[in-house]
Formats: structure tokens, C-alpha cells, sequence
């Protein structure tokens, strides 16, 4: 087996908000994938005493703990019950019905010798690998899919759209969200290869269009996951000025990427 993480924050002086983690149990019986993407709030009350880090870290521990001892639960119920832990942690000292309570992307991935379960909720990537080379993408586009107007400012994506019945989701405080996710399974015989992104670094995809999903794989296999960051650092450095892809975007952005090879 191969496994390969990259992770590098958006910009030096801020903490990565990004978590990242594989599991391989001694037992032999599989092994998770936890990737979150940490939602960076707008400057402000957020109702919370913790940083987004601190989130991050708590939720992502809690995934990956729990998708290896909880193997009798699905994936979908694995978030629910790492969401209500996180927010426990917290209830007592934070707002959590803040719009703003720290939140964040998932991509969650579960294998063993018979089957590959996964679970995405908003706009992170999970790549799967079939055996003849095909790649597929497991996403939830309910972002891409949103009028540009309901996201025109964080105020009004939050007042409109954000956890809420026709918006998106991301994973804050509610573990009924984990309904909300994009799940399911496939046998393990199927998937060659897994990959997960935040949209950091699917960027070279997604933002800069400089290659599908199948040619962001073979640059992963070939490459790595620090050479996807490299090329996708280079492109917001060549846009910054412009602004022709990134837009209203940040110009850098935290950026995770993690690779499994069976």
C-alpha cells in the first residue's frame, strides 16, 4: 500500500486550517481517510471561543477515531456522532447557533478487504481509481449549483444559504447535517487508488482548468501531492493580479491532498 499526505496553509503568518489524517489499524482490517476543510469565518464575533484550527482538529480526530472503532456504524452516522462529540466540547463556552460557529468541509473514506464506503459534504473532492484507470469524482456541487447572487457576500450567503433547505451544508454543530452528505459504497475491488482534496488544491482543476480529474490523478501518482500544490501555487501567483480565475477568491488557499494507493 501507498499513502501519501501534502498539506501547506494558504499564507505563513496564518495557522493551516486544513486537517488531514490516515489511519491503518495494526488489526489489518482496512484503514479511513479524514480530510476537513476548515470554513475561515469573516472578521468578527463568530460566537465561538475556539479558533478554527481548534475545531478542525477536535472534528477530524473525532472522524477518524471513530470510522476504525465504530466499524458498525455507517459513514453518514460516524460524522453524526464526531459532530455532537466536537460539540460538546464547546457547548458550555460557545455559541454554537452561530452561522459562523467554526464549520468545515468533509471528505471521509472507510476501506477493508471487501468494500470502500465514502462520504463528501461540500466542496472538498474525493478521486476514486477503477482498475482500467478510470476516474471518478465524488462530490457535492451544491455550491456550484447556488446563484452567484446568494453568495455575493458572507452575510448574505449566511442569512440565505449557508446550512440551510436548498443552500449547502458543511459540518459545524447540527449532526443531523450528516444526512445531508454525499455517501455511499462500492467493493473494494472496484477502487485501484483513492484521492481526497480540499479545494485548495483542486484548484488546478476546478479554478484554473488546467487538466480533468483523470489527468490531476496521474499528476498525483506520478508526482505527489506536493507537486499538485506547487503547480497550483504557481497558477494564483500568475492570476493574482488579473484576477481572470480566482475572481474574488483568495489568492492562496489552505491546501490538503491525500493519496492512497491499494
Amino acid at each position: 500500500m501507498r499513502i501519501e499526505l501534502a498539506s501547506r496553509p494558504g499564507t505563513a503568518d496564518r495557522p493551516n486550517e486544513d486537517y488531514l489524517s490516515i489511519a491503518v489499524p495494526a488489526s489489518g482490517l482496512g484503514g479511513a481517510l479524514v480530510l476537513l476543510d476548515g470554513v475561515t469565518p469573516p472578521p468578527g464575533d463568530d460566537g465561538c471561543l475556539h479558533s478554527v484550527p481548534w475545531f478542525t482538529a477536535r472534528l477530524g480526530g473525532a472522524l477518524g477515531e471513530l470510522s476504525i472503532s465504530r466499524r458498525e456504524l455507517a459513514l453518514p452516522g460516524i460524522l453524526a456522532a464526531a459532530i455532537a462529540r466536537t460539540a460538546e466540547a464547546h457547548s458550555s463556552t460557545c455559541d454554537l447557533s452561530h452561522p459562523r460557529t467554526p464549520q468545515a468541509t468533509v471528505v471521509l473514506a472507510r476501506w477493508d478487504e471487501e468494500r470502500l464506503e465514502h462520504l463528501v459534504l461540500s466542496d472538498s473532492a474525493l478521486l476514486l481509481e477503477a482498475p482500467d484507470g478510470e476516474v471518478s469524482a465524488v462530490l457535492d456541487d451544491r455550491i456550484a449549483r447556488l446563484p452567484r447572487a446568494s453568495l455575493a457576500s458572507a452575510a448574505v450567503a449566511d442569512a440565505t444559504v449557508r446550512n440551510k433547505e436548498g443552500g449547502f451544508f458543511t459540518a459545524a454543530a447540527d449532526p443531523a447535517v450528516a444526512a445531508r452528505a454525499v455517501a455511499g459504497q462500492l467493493p473494494r475491488t472496484r477502487v485501484r487508488a483513492l484521492a481526497a482534496l480540499s479545494d485548495g488544491a483542486s484548484r488546478w482543476v476546478e479554478t484554473f482548468k488546467e487538466g480533468d480529474w483523470r489527468a490531476c490523478f496521474a499528476l498525483l501518482r506520478e508526482e505527489g501531492g506536493e507537486a499538485l500544490i506547487d503547480r497550483v501555487r504557481a497558477l494564483e501567483r500568475a492570476d493574482a493580479e488579473q484576477r481572470l480565475r480566482l475572481r474574488r477568491g483568495k489568492t492562496h488557499d489552505d491546501a490538503a491532498v491525500g493519496f492512497v494507493e491499494f
